[in-house]
């Protein structure tokens, strides 16, 4: 299973009286999201289920896909990584997920899948984390396949 965790682009800081839902991405956020997303739209399969957050960031950063996705009540930023992992069926889905979330839940689900821990590692905003899961004869192995920000592309 491939588990891909992109972390939503640069938003505006919340405004008094405005729901953290609610924020929007920057001008820089937006450009982030679409070079994020062409580097993906190139690597992703066609069968890759996207999963994201209720908040309109992480709505804007993954519509740069042009692509289907389900927004997930779950994934909302103050979400967990159980119900990541729940939402996502970690480790046994079929087909690919990516994930367009928050930290700290993105940070800390990479490091449970990767060593088992309650590890916190920080995501770049609008940078993804890809990781797949397979078994080496009878033991399960998790390999990080990459690691891209959009500062790079």
């Amino acid at each position: 299973m491939d588990l891909i965790l992109w972390r939503h682009a640069e938003a505006h800081v919340i405004r008094e009286g405005q729901n953290d839902l609610e924020r929007a991405l920057t001008t820089k956020g937006e450009r982030q999201a679409q070079r994020m997303a062409e580097w993906l739209n190139q690597r992703l399969a066609e069968s890759t289920r996207i999963l994201v957050s209720p908040a309109l960031r992480a709505q804007q950063t993954a519509q740069a896909l042009e692509r289907p996705f389900k927004t997930v009540a779950a994934l909302a930023p103050d979400g967990g990584v159980e119900a990541l992992l729940k939402a996502v069926r970690w480790p046994d889905a079929t087909e690919p997920v990516l994930v367009v979330g928050h930290q700290p839940t993105l940070g800390l689900t990479a490091g449970r899948v990767m060593t088992g821990s309650e590890i916190y590692w920080p995501i770049k905003k609008s940078a993804v984390w890809w990781l797949r899961h397979r078994l080496r004869g009878d033991a399960p192995q998790v390999v990080l396949q990459a690691v891209q920000g959009p500062d790079l592309l």
